[in-house]
């Protein structure tokens, strides 16, 4: 019974209600960078779109295949991701990542709705499909700020 309550724990109504209403679901139609990222393990995939403007996020998009753990992160990036520069970013899902593979404290403002997936530390096999969103947006950050400088 342990298992079951566990699971229903993790997919808690605050996270399928991120999942069900998550912001920037229109891929841009001219992005500085595109990046897919997919997770093996079980196959949920996130295209992210991204446009910078003074060395932060003017315009996001993205296309989120993955499970309900996966797409409320991914709510959680889209919604606060807008205005924040490379380091926010790249600080976030490191934080994130510490927060479920090291018992570390969730990432900080804006990115702190992703404490929501707390109970997901002991779901190994969820964890790379919850980095999806902030592994590919820190991956397009860096795309574009490349280009730029190219």
């Amino acid at each position: 019974m342990s298992g079951e309550t566990d699971l229903i724990k993790l997919y808690s109504r605050r996270i399928l209600a991120l999942a069900a209403e998550m912001p920037h679901t229109a891929r841009l139609s001219a992005p500085d960078a595109t990046v897919r990222r997919r997770a093996p393990l079980c196959g949920s995939t996130v295209t992210v779109d991204l446009q910078l403007q003074d060395g932060r996020v003017a315009a996001y998009g993205q296309d989120v295949k993955a499970c309900a753990l996966g797409q409320a992160a991914a709510a959680v990036v889209g919604a606060a991701i807008i205005g924040r520069n490379r380091t926010e970013i790249e600080a976030a899902r490191d934080q994130l990542r510490a927060m479920l593979k090291d018992g570390g404290p969730p990432p900080a403002a804006p990115f702190e709705g992703l404490e929501v997936l707390l109970p997901a530390r002991d779901y190994r096999n969820r964890h790379a499909s919850i980095l999806l969103a902030l592994e590919a947006a820190a991956e397009a950050f860096a795309q574009a700020e490349a280009a730029r400088c190219a």
